[in-house]
């Protein structure tokens, strides 16, 4: 396991979305979601892994998009599931305004 992130270089977004409307693929689907998270590749907004569907960890799979950061208010970690290190990353402004979770989280 490493100790450093070595896929900073896939951190494509300098901005975090003004306000989303929850996990995309849960809002497909009609399944609930707990916390959030934003794939800094791509932007895509998946559900964490305490969440019944896992949509966040099966995108980062599917696509090999490597870094996740948590849109929850209040925090701002980063996970890159490659190198299994948890980060913070400056760069990144603004705030997003989310939904209430459907399961009280």
């Amino acid at each position: 396991m490493s100790t450093a992130c070595t896929h900073l270089d896939h951190v494509h977004l300098d901005h975090l979305p003004e306000s989303v409307a929850g996990c995309e693929d849960c809002l497909r689907e009609g399944t609930p979601w707990l916390h959030l998270r934003l794939c800094l590749e791509c932007g895509h907004v998946g559900c964490c892994d305490d969440s019944p569907m896992r949509h966040a960890t099966a995108h980062g799979r599917a696509t090999e998009h490597p870094i996740i950061r948590s849109i929850e208010p209040g925090e701002d970690w980063s996970w890159c599931f490659v190198d299994q290190v948890g980060l913070r990353i400056g760069r990144l402004a603004g705030e997003t305004r989310i939904p209430r979770s459907p399961l009280g989280g």
